[in-house]
C-alpha cells in the first residue's frame, strides 16, 4: 500500500473515531429498596430527553459535542431531582433518593383544600392547563401483541376419513405455536390538533415489525394439507352438517376446494363474510401502515382523562367515585397531591392521580380495572376482557401548557371453546344413505391475548395551522421486517429501551 493512501485511510479512521456518536446507557434504582425506577424523565440540559422503561433502563444518544456545561437532569415522581455532569458520567447504575415532604412545605403558598375541592379545581382547570392547539411531537410508539394458547385439545371420537385421525390432529396441534409475539415500533413526528380526530399527520422516520414469518408459512401449509384431504374424500356436490351440542347448521362445501360457488346457509355465510372481512382488514393494515398506526397513536392519546368521551371519567362524573388524599409527592421542584379514586357502584376503574398543588393540573395517572370490562359465557363458549390498565404522564411544553409525555395501556382478553363438535358430510344426490362421512370430536381450546401500547414524546412544540396544512405525508411508508431483535436497528436514535421479552425474541429457524 502506498504511504499516501495509508495516511488517508488512517486519517479517516481517526476522524470517524472522534466524531462517533456518544451514548449514555444506565439503570435507575431506588436508594432504599434497590428496585428499578420506571418512567423517569432523563433530559439533556432540561430540553429533549428520554424516559426509563419498566425496568428502569434508558439509553440516550448525544448528537452534539459535549462540553463541561452539559448535564443530565433526572426527574421522577417522589424523588429528588438529580443532576449529573455528562463529562463526569461513568456509572451504569444511577441511584435516586426519595424526597421527604413536610406538610408545612406544601402549605406555604396553598390553603388546605379538601379532596373534593382539589378534584373540582382539577376539572375546572382542564381547558387552561392542557395544550389543545396545533402541535408537533417527536415520538416513539411501540405496540406489543402476545398470544398464548392455554389449552388446545381435540379428542377424535369418530372419523370415517382415515387421514383425519387422532395422530394427525395431535401433530397439527403440536406444531401450532403456543406463544407468539408481534412487536411494532415507530419513530416519527406527529402533527395534530388533539381535539380534532381528523387533524392528524404522521411523518415516520423509521419503523420496524418484529415477528415470526414462519407461523404464516406453516398455517398456509396446514390449509393446503386439509384441502387435499377433503378433495380426496368429499364429493363435489356434498354439504356439511355441523352439530355442536343441541345445535346444528348446514354448510355447502367451501368453493375454495373445487373452484365453484355454492349457496350456503345464511348464518354460515355471515360467519364466512366476517372471517373474510378480518383477512381483508389485516391485509389493509399491512398495506396502509401509516394510516392505521396514525390512528392507533391518536386513539391511545384520546383515551386520556383530559377528553370528555374518555372511559376514564373520574373527573367528568366525579360523583360516581370516592376520592382520598393519601400523601404529597415531589416532581420537577414542585409538589403534587397524591389522590386515589375508587368507584362507588358500577364504574370500571380505580387508580391514583397526582395533582400539581399550584395549578391543579393532573401530571400523572395510574389506573386499572376493578372488574372484567366484558364477559360472556354460553354453551361452552366464553370470552372475557379481564385486563385494562395504564399510565399517563404530562409535562409542560414550550407554551407553558401541559402536553403528553408518556402513555401506556395494557389490555388482556381470553377466549375459550369447550364443547362437542360433529361434522357430517351429506349428499342428497347419492342413492341410499345420504350421510357420507362423519367426524366427531370434543374440543377444549383457550387462548389469551395481551396487547401493550406505549408512547413516549421526546419533544413537543406548538405550531400554526398553516404549518400543519403545509406538511405532506409519505403515504407508502412500510416497516422493516425483523425476524429477531436487532440491537443495531435503533442505534443513533433516542427510543424507549425494549423489555426483556423483545430482546429475547427470535424466529424459529
Amino acid at each position: 500500500m502506498q504511504p499516501k493512501l495509508l495516511f488517508i485511510l488512517v486519517t479517516l479512521f481517526i476522524s470517524q473515531l472522534f466524531n462517533a456518536q456518544e451514548s449514555i446507557h444506565a439503570k435507575l434504582i431506588d436508594s432504599t429498596t434497590q428496585k428499578p425506577i420506571p418512567f423517569a424523565t432523563i433530559e439533556l440540559n432540561k430540553k429533549s430527553g428520554v424516559i426509563s422503561n419498566e425496568n428502569g433502563v434508558f439509553q440516550m444518544y448525544l448528537d452534539k459535542k459535549i462540553t463541561k456545561k452539559d448535564s443530565l437532569f433526572i426527574n421522577c415522581l417522589g424523588y429528588e431531582t438529580k443532576r449529573i455532569a455528562i463529562k463526569k458520567f461513568t456509572d451504569s447504575i444511577i441511584v435516586l433518593s426519595t424526597k421527604s415532604i413536610e406538610l408545612d412545605e406544601v402549605l406555604v403558598s396553598n390553603k388546605k383544600y379538601t379532596v373534593d375541592e382539589i378534584i373540582e379545581k382539577a376539572k375546572e382547570n382542564l381547558a387552561n392547563n392542557y395544550d389543545f392547539d396545533y402541535s408537533k411531537s417527536r415520538l416513539f410508539y411501540r405496540q406489543s401483541d402476545n398470544n398464548n394458547i392455554l389449552k388446545n385439545t381435540i379428542d377424535i371420537k369418530k372419523s370415517t376419513i382415515p387421514e383425519i385421525n387422532q395422530k394427525f390432529v395431535d401433530s397439527v396441534l403440536y406444531i401450532m405455536p403456543k406463544n407468539s409475539g408481534n412487536y411494532t415500533e415507530i419513530l416519527g413526528d406527529f402533527y395534530q390538533k388533539p381535539i380534532s380526530k381528523d387533524a392528524l399527520k404522521l411523518d415516520i422516520i423509521k419503523a420496524s415489525n418484529l415477528y415470526d414469518k414462519n407461523n404464516e408459512i406453516s398455517f398456509e401449509g396446514l390449509e393446503e394439507k386439509f384441502n387435499n384431504i377433503f378433495k380426496k374424500h368429499v364429493k363435489r356436490d356434498s354439504y356439511f352438517k355441523i352439530k355442536s351440542g343441541i345445535f346444528g347448521t348446514k354448510e355447502d362445501i367451501d368453493s375454495s376446494l373445487f373452484g365453484e360457488t355454492k349457496e350456503v346457509d345464511k348464518d354460515i355465510e355471515k360467519t364466512k363474510a366476517f372471517i373474510e372481512e378480518q383477512k381483508k382488514k389485516e391485509a389493509e393494515r399491512k398495506k396502509n401502515f401509516l394510516r392505521y398506526r396514525k390512528r392507533a397513536i391518536s386513539n391511545l392519546e384520546a383515551s386520556s382523562f383530559i377528553f370528555e368521551d374518555s372511559h376514564l371519567n373520574f373527573l367528568e362524573k366525579s360523583n360516581r367515585y370516592e376520592f382520598e388524599l393519601l400523601d404529597y409527592q415531589f416532581l420537577n421542584g414542585e409538589f403534587a397531591y397524591k389522590i386515589t379514586f375508587t368507584p362507588k357502584r358500577k364504574e370500571d376503574f380505580k387508580g391514583v392521580i397526582y395533582v400539581n398543588t399550584d395549578d391543579f393540573a393532573i401530571i400523572r395517572l395510574d389506573y386499572e380495572n376493578v372488574k372484567p370490562l366484558k364477559k360472556f359465557r354460553l354453551l361452552g363458549i366464553s370470552f372475557s376482557q379481564y385486563l385494562t390498565k395504564g399510565t399517563f404522564i404530562y409535562s409542560k411544553n414550550d407554551t407553558d401548557k401541559y402536553a403528553l409525555k408518556y402513555a401506556e395501556i395494557e389490555s388482556g382478553n381470553k377466549f375459550g371453546i369447550k364443547r362437542p363438535l360433529k361434522i357430517i358430510e351429506k349428499n342428497k344426490h347419492t342413492k341410499g344413505r345420504r350421510k357420507q362421512n362423519e367426524i366427531s370430536t370434543d374440543i377444549n381450546f383457550q387462548v389469551s391475548n395481551i396487547v401493550k401500547k406505549e408512547l413516549v414524546v421526546f419533544e413537543n412544540e406548538s405550531i400554526t395551522e398553516a404549518t400543519f396544512n403545509s406538511f405532506k405525508e409519505k403515504a407508502k411508508v412500510k416497516p422493516t421486517y425483523l425476524p429477531k431483535y436487532d440491537p443495531e436497528f435503533w442505534k443513533g436514535y433516542n427510543v424507549m429501551e425494549p423489555n426483556q421479552a423483545i430482546k429475547n425474541f427470535k424466529s424459529i429457524e
